[in-house]
């Protein structure tokens, strides 16, 4: 009997360190989509839970006479606030604009409350039978090991594709409740007084009634929130593993109605004035030879577009991480009408990978003809890497900004020499380099990290109303390539041969400045709140 009830606490020790550890990630992966900065929204939130879990544990001392039910108390609390802490922390940011000081009292909570159930299940646990406190601290920091390895590999397998962020922590919230209240009513029911237990019972009650209430209202919860967020009505939202994707459509009174896409809260395009941006993007660089062009990001299918429009383009590859854009962009009406269908022009083959192993692997890889595509459009997915060792005459890189670890790697000197080595001879490089004046270390700091990979830059800049002063790089081996038209260049709305001549100067105010390259062991991280960059 000793041998099942040692037993039953440590598998409880397993679950409530899977569920702690759900709750960490959690906590990050909302500050990730909210917020951006990976790195810092990681670093508070597990500096403060790791403190308050001392806190904790120090605070708990003086309650472990009454173990049993102290330790039940705490699961039902932590149930509570970690079941609701992504839906608080959401409502915190969307309506209060309180992210930072809430997410800052929640993780410490949070780790308050985790702290406490070590000192109780040791003593829990040494009721069963003494031991050694070395030998009983062994077998309890084990099972709080491994319970952490299965909550840390559940987070991204599990709950996030199958439940999300704010339905998978409620779902985590009654697994601790359960779990903490049946070690206590099942093995130590004996300890608990009638008027304890009935406690327990009413408190049990009450905090699956309102995480039941929760999750019943979470989708509708999210949808509100969410709107909250956009001045114009959402036409679609969709969360993916990589990103949070959100298209919205503005009534039109009187004109064209303003279509924008979002990722991660962050604005990608809007179409009262896309045309500016890409056609800024995309016809200096095909001023060069395109006969096989390479697209890195644009998953909107919008440069694209403007791509397609050359008929000598023989070729086009385009490289996406998500293949839940690029379906967006082939699918949704308002998406096609804007791309004109770009995504069933039989050039083209789409490649779903992450763009810099795509590169790098390629690197290795002799050139290979492109597959056929399907009479539905392009069907292609093309293998990783295949064809990319000095094969393109143009290499347009249109990724989101790099607010993170992970987009920060295509921003770095590495990548870039892995761009260069997929030119062609004579081939050319574009960059959508973020505002020169908005954020202008940010600007040279691309600009550097691109001179750094051995290429010449020619930066130049275009009004987009919605974005405002935007920057682009085009680079080349050897010298600096002159931005201009190609002669056979179609029909443009914006972009003739005098804008393109003055997007060149630059004001007094805004000339180069001397950053330093980014890499890998180096990245340097949009900060999004004052529109600058930090070295991590």
């Amino acid at each position: 009997m000793k041998r099942f009830s040692r037993a039953f606490v440590l598998s409880t020790v397993f679950v409530v360190a899977a569920c702690g550890l759900v709750y960490e990630l959690a906590l990050v992966a909302l500050g990730s989509y909210l917020i951006g900065d990976t790195v810092g929204q990681a670093s508070v939130v597990l500096a403060v839970m790791v403190f308050a879990m001392g806190v904790g544990a120090f605070a708990v001392k003086p309650l472990q006479r009454r173990a049993a039910a102290t330790f039940a108390a705490v699961e039902l609390l932590l149930a509570l606030c970690g079941g609701l802490s992504v839906l608080g922390l959401y409502a915190a940011f969307a309506w209060l604009d309180l992210y930072t000081p809430a997410l800052i009292v929640v993780a410490f909570l949070l780790g308050l409350l985790i702290g406490a159930e070590i000192p109780l299940l040791m003593v829990l646990l040494q009721r069963i039978r003494r031991q050694e406190a070395g030998e009983a601290v062994s077998d309890l920091f084990a099972a709080d090991y491994v319970g952490a390895l299965l909550g840390g590999l559940a987070f991204p397998f599990l709950l996030l594709p199958f439940f999300g962020l704010i339905q998978g922590a409620l779902v985590v919230g009654a697994l601790n409740a359960v779990c903490g209240l049946a070690l206590v009513l099942g093995l130590f029911r004996a300890e608990l007084s009638g008027r304890s237990r009935a406690a327990l019972a009413a408190g049990c009650v009450v905090v699956f009634a309102i995480l039941s209430f929760g999750y019943a209202v979470s989708d509708d919860f999210e949808t509100t929130a969410r709107q909250q967020l956009y001045k114009d009505p959402i036409v679609h939202a969709e969360r993916t593993p990589y990103q949070d994707i959100v298209v919205t459509r503005s009534v039109a009174l009187g004109g064209a109605a303003d279509v924008r896409l979002y990722l991660n809260g962050d604005l990608q395009f809007a179409s009262v004035d896309e045309y500016r941006y890409h056609e800024a993007l995309v016809h200096p660089v095909l001023a060069g030879p395109h006969g096989r062009v390479l697209i890195i990001g644009g998953g909107d299918g919008l440069a694209l577009r403007e791509v397609l429009r050359y008929p000598d383009v023989r070729s086009a590859t385009l490289v996406e991480l998500d293949p839940a854009m690029i379906r967006l962009a082939r699918t949704n009406p308002l998406l096609r009408e804007l791309n004109h269908d770009s995504f069933a022009d039989p050039r083209l083959t789409v490649v779903n990978a992450d763009a810099f192993t795509w590169l790098r692997d390629g690197a290795r890889t002799p050139p290979r003809p492109h597959p056929t595509p399907s009479a539905t459009g392009p069907s292609s997915t093309a293998p990783a890497g295949a064809g990319t060792a000095g094969s393109y005459d143009a290499v347009i890189v249109d990724l989101p900004d790099p607010d993170s670890p992970a987009t920060a790697k295509l921003y770095s000197v590495e990548f870039y020499g892995l761009v260069a080595h997929a030119l062609a001879p004579g081939g050319r490089m574009v960059v959508q380099a973020g505002s020169p004046y908005f954020a202008p270390r940010a600007f040279w700091t691309i600009d550097a990290s691109v001179r750094e990979a051995g290429l010449a830059t020619t930066p130049y800049h275009a009004d987009v109303p919605s974005f405002g002063d935007w920057g682009y790089l085009l680079a080349a081996p050897g010298e600096a390539p002159t931005p201009a038209l190609s002669p056979d260049a179609p029909p443009r709305r914006y972009l003739d041969g005098a804008t393109l001549a003055a997007a060149t100067t630059f004001p007094a105010d805004r000339r180069r400045l001397d950053m330093p390259p980014s890499t890998l062991t180096h990245p340097t991280i949009v900060d999004i709140v004052n529109g600058e960059w930090k070295n991590y």
